[in-house]
């Protein structure tokens, strides 16, 4: 899990729970079909689909989100 920070047109950054140095992006095409993406604040949840250890960049299929309140 962890919270969207960060919103552009090709997609959403995201803070990892847990690991303070990675920075999560989850691209446009990962989102579910005919969902919008995340808006900033909201929590989410998805499956790493590619990291790499010396930038801690990570790529992110999302699952699902709720509207922060």
């Amino acid at each position: 899990m962890g919270e969207a920070i960060g919103r552009q047109r090709f997609g959403v950054f995201i803070r990892i729970d847990g690991v303070p140095a990675a920075v999560g992006l989850a691209e446009v095409g990962s989102v579910p079909h005919g969902m919008e993406l995340p808006v900033m604040g909201a929590v989410v949840a998805g499956t790493v689909v590619w990291h790499a250890d010396h930038n801690h960049q990570v790529k992110i299929k999302l699952d699902e989100w709720d509207r922060p309140e």
